[in-house]
């Protein structure tokens, strides 16, 4: 341990040291200033997705305790039952409440003129966050690791540097055509997760690892392309942010109806998701097609989060903090599990976007930042139960 720790901080230095020397040597072949930090993880990226193959892990075992206790709710419909009208009003808070010129009013249901504007925000903030649960609660399942989120995996990564290389690259693309680049960008991402780990089974830990890989790789491409200061990366600071400022009435119908669709279909898995947490060989021994459950999992999860980050962009922590807080309340088994996230994940995203709106007027935070800010808050808290 004690080598592994001198090799690894030497070799970090002289990475970071060599790459920043080669900027400056170079710095003036181009018009901008490339962050040192982007091109490292440019070049370490790669050789992650090299090292992973060969890396020893033990993905089969079942997972290990991790000293903090859960409960199981007596009663998780009633539960259920409370977090969606707690949904209900904070939808119809977010219609009907808010700031205006002359302070706090709220507005009558007819005037549609007010709700026409604020309708779309609410509906796609509550589907974004209903599929993001729902990918981070089948990904902290699949993985049996509490940390897994569906930003890990690289989709929403690949889905937004292809959106930038469109706003980028085309004169005026239309969203449609917007949309279709971002899926392709998604679907080529899970292409090569699929490339990377279908030869080990899809095991967890190296599906993780490689979607951390690709997910610096493409924080880094990201970084350099909005370092050039071009107008065009104003637009994209806001969407990456997890703004749902630019969503409209047909967008956010159709992401409504596919976070519909696409929680009708996780539904059938939840027998999966109860036994996949005990471990490989349990799995097996009941029958269970490890490869094939782990790719039609991972095949759901990426369109959870490909069709989450096309309407309101890389939203973090809702994949992460739903499922926790979930799990926290007492709904344990996967369906109660998945629906209890869920519903979270859309009462988290709908206040994150009203309190967004509302708490800086006339300016707004995205609602991405607002849920960071509650994401980070609670766990800060939750260190407390370790």
């Amino acid at each position: 341990l004690r080598a592994r720790l001198l090799w690894s901080t030497l070799l970090g230095a002289v990475l970071l040291a060599t790459t920043d020397l080669l900027l400056q040597r170079f710095s003036g072949m181009v018009a901008t200033l490339i962050p040192t930090g982007a091109v490292t993880g440019a070049l370490g990226a790669p050789l992650l997705m090299w090292l992973i193959p060969r890396l020893k892990l033990q993905g089969d075992r079942p997972p290990q305790a991790t000293g903090v206790a859960l409960t199981r709710h007596a009663a998780p419909h009633r539960l259920a039952t409370g977090l969606l009208l707690a949904l209900v009003a904070a939808m119809v808070a977010g219609h009907l409440v808010g700031q205006g010129a002359n302070g706090w009013s709220i507005i009558a249901p007819t005037n549609w003129g007010v709700i026409e504007w604020r309708f779309p925000r609410v509906i796609a903030a509550a589907a974004s966050g209903l599929m993001l649960a729902i990918a981070g609660t089948i990904l902290q399942r699949l993985s049996a690791n509490p940390m897994a989120s569906p930003e890990v995996l690289g989709i929403s990564g690949g889905c937004a540097i292809a959106l930038i290389l469109g706003i980028y690259l085309l004169p005026a693309p239309s969203n449609a055509m917007l949309v279709a680049i971002g899926t392709l960008g998604a679907l080529a991402t899970l292409l090569v997760l699929v490339a990377l780990n279908r030869k080990s089974g899809f095991v967890p830990e190296r599906l993780l690892l490689s979607g951390v890989a690709i997910s610096a790789l493409f924080d880094a491409v990201r970084s350099v392309l909005l370092a050039g200061g071009d107008p065009r990366g104003q637009q994209v600071i806001a969407w990456l942010a997890g703004s749902t400022y630019y969503v409209d009435v047909g967008s956010a119908l159709l992401v409504g109806s596919m976070a519909a669709g696409l929680a009708l279909v996780s539904l059938p898995f939840t027998r999966w998701l109860d036994i996949m947490p005990l471990g490989a060989a349990t799995a097996r021994s009941l029958g269970i097609g490890l490869n094939r459950a782990r790719l039609a999992l991972l095949l759901l999860v990426a369109l959870l989060t490909a069709c989450a980050t096309l309407v309101v962009g890389p939203l973090s922590f809702i994949g992460l903090l739903a499922p926790h807080m979930a799990r926290l309340l007492g709904f344990s088994r996967a369906r109660q599990h998945l629906v209890g996230a869920a519903l979270i994940g859309m009462l988290l995203m709908v206040l994150a976007d009203w309190v967004g709106r509302q708490i800086m007027l006339p300016y707004e935070i995205p609602a991405g930042l607002v849920a960071s800010l509650i994401g980070g808050a609670y766990f800060m808290w939750g260190l407390r139960r370790l």
